[in-house]
This record gives C-alpha cells, sequence and structure tokens, in this order.
C-alpha cells in the first residue's frame, strides 16, 4: 500500500516542525511507503521556508506553494491532482489531527472500505452549547439529505481509495463532502472510526461559527448536483407548477369573493389578484429556467464528450 498524506497548510509555521516529525515517525515505524503533499496556501509566516527546507532533507515530502490563499478546499484539490497513492489521506497541519491515527485508518481500508472517516467524538466536549450542539445538528442535517450517515463531516483526516475520487472536482468548500462524493460517484463503501483530537496550542484557527451559512450553501449546491445535476427541469419545473396552482387558486379565491353575496368584496379589495399574478409569474419563470438549465446540461455532456453515467466494470464489452 502506497499512501499519499495531504496537508493543507496556511500560517502553521510554529506547527510543522512537530507535525512533520511525528508524521514521519509514524509512517516509517509502520513500514508504510508514502509521499506526503504540503501545499502552502499563500501563508505569509515562515510556513514555506520551513517547507522548503523539510523537502530538501527528505525527499518523501513534495511541496507546492499556492499563489495566494484560495482556501482549504483549493488546497485540498491541488494535493489530488499531484498525489501518486493508492490512498488518499488528507489531514489538517494544526496538530489537531494526531498522525498516530493514520494506521488506524489504512487498517480499514484494508478491511475492504473505501472511505474511512475520523470521529473526533470528544471534541467541543465543554462547548455543549455554543460549538458541540451546533456541530451535532449540522452533521445530522448533512447526513440526513446527502444519505452518508457520518457522525463528523468536518474532520478533515480521513483516508479514501484513489478510484473513488476519480474525476472528483472540488469548488467552494466542498471538501467536507467528498467522501458524500465518493458515495455518489463510485457508491463507496464508507465507515468511520474515533479518531484523537488535540486543540490547537500554536498559531490561530482560521474557522469560526461564521461558516455556518457557508456549510448550509455548499449542502445546498451537493443535494442540487446530486439529485437534478442531470434532469434540472424536474426541480426547476415541480416548483413552478406549484407556484402556478397557488396562483390559480389565489385567483379562484378572489373570484369566489367577488360573487359571493356573503363574503362579497371586489377586486381591488383583496391582495388575491396580485398574489395570483406574482404566482404566475414565477412558476412560468422558474419553468423557462429549467427548460434553459436543460439546455445548458446537455450542451455541456454532449460538446464535451461527458456521459451521464459512470461504469464500474465490464465483461466481455470489446471483444
Amino acid at each position: 500500500m502506497d499512501c499519499s498524506i495531504i496537508l493543507p497548510i496556511h500560517n502553521e509555521a510554529g506547527n510543522l516542525d512537530e507535525l512533520f516529525r511525528r508524521l514521519t515517525q509514524v509512517l516509517n515505524l509502520e513500514q508504510i511507503p508514502y509521499e506526503i503533499i504540503a501545499v502552502n496556501d499563500g501563508s505569509y509566516d515562515a510556513s514555506r521556508q520551513l517547507l522548503e527546507s523539510l523537502a530538501n532533507r527528505d525527499a518523501t515530502i513534495k511541496v507546492i506553494n499556492l499563489q495566494r490563499n484560495y482556501g482549504q478546499t483549493a488546497a485540498i484539490a491541488a494535493g489530488l491532482d499531484a498525489a501518486h497513492g493508492s490512498i488518499i489521506v488528507p489531514m489538517d497541519a494544526d496538530l489537531e489531527n494526531d498522525p498516530a491515527d493514520i494506521p488506524r485508518l489504512l487498517k480499514k481500508i484494508n478491511e475492504g472500505y473505501d472511505v474511512v472517516s475520523g470521529w473526533r467524538k470528544d471534541r467541543w466536549r465543554n462547548h455543549w452549547f455554543t460549538r458541540r450542539l451546533p456541530s451535532m445538528a449540522a452533521n445530522k442535517l448533512i447526513s440526513a439529505i446527502s444519505g452518508v450517515k457520518l457522525s463528523d463531516f468536518g474532520c478533515s483526516l480521513k483516508a479514501y481509495r484513489r478510484e473513488v475520487l476519480t474525476g472528483l472536482h472540488l469548488y467552494g468548500d466542498m471538501h467536507r463532502f467528498m467522501a458524500a462524493y465518493a458515495v455518489w460517484n463510485h457508491a463507496a463503501r464508507v465507515t468511520e472510526i474515533e479518531v484523537s483530537y488535540a486543540p490547537r496550542t500554536r498559531g490561530k484557527s482560521n474557522y469560526g461559527l461564521n461558516r455556518i451559512w457557508k456549510v448550509l450553501l455548499d449542502l445546498l449546491t451537493f443535494k442540487f448536483l446530486s439529485d437534478y445535476a442531470n434532469r434540472p427541469i424536474h426541480l426547476f419545473g415541480s416548483v413552478g407548477i406549484a407556484s402556478i396552482l397557488a396562483g390559480l387558486l389565489a385567483g379562484a379565491l378572489s373570484v369566489y369573493f367577488k360573487l359571493s353575496v356573503v363574503n362579497h368584496k371586489d377586486f381591488i379589495q383583496t391582495p388575491l389578484p396580485v398574489i395570483m399574478t406574482m404566482f404566475l409569474v414565477v412558476g412560468v419563470m422558474l419553468i423557462l429556467m429549467g427548460l434553459h438549465a436543460e439546455i445548458l446540461m446537455r450542451t455541456y455532456h454532449e460538446a464535451q464528450g461527458k456521459p451521464t453515467y459512470t461504469i464500474k466494470d465490464t465483461t466481455n464489452i470489446g471483444h
């Protein structure tokens, strides 16, 4: 088994020496053939100089310096593009993840799983209402929508078979959904194990509670791509038809009040005609948007020769 460790790094100069010492110690002790791909994501501290010094002393350490700070997802994508290992293991560079857990992830991979996710079970133990409860709610929501049952989507420490990441293109902050993409694209077998968690002691965290809304928007994007990327008219058309029906109902009610003897109201005495017009217009626009999305989707697939399916394997095909 050869393993590619991917480290997105942004201003982690205070942690790098210890991180690489522990990483190489664990991997050499377990006699795991490996490469470490350190992606310097626009750091403005001494991270670049330290990485280049480490790489000059150890050929298994490879360094990618990005032009500027693109974010963790882009850094992981750059690492994936450069990786050669059959097993891909992304992890944080802040020492919150313990390198000693990597052999345990690889052991689970050897049991036949395609993705093994770390679960920082004791994280936020002393911050129940401010951090742990929102984290649990977010993981439950992501599990329900993605169909992948994990307790800690935010844990970067995961192990993937290389083939289940084939064709994966990461945008925005979508790295936390890599396991879900592996299931969606390749029907990957996923499991999780408890991993160690140590609070950061050096450097400054790049994450806060303000990322919650970003996670929700990314989740919405993932749901659309997984369920409707090849049939957008079903989404836009369904909502559009519902809007038209609501408009017709509002119109029917306005006519009822107009003709009613007991509850008589002229059209100008009720907002129902305006509501009817609004819902009808929105409904028609949504259906037209769905048709436009269908044309774009078909142009995307046909112009680039991209099929709308992926093949796992074949028998007697091409003979």
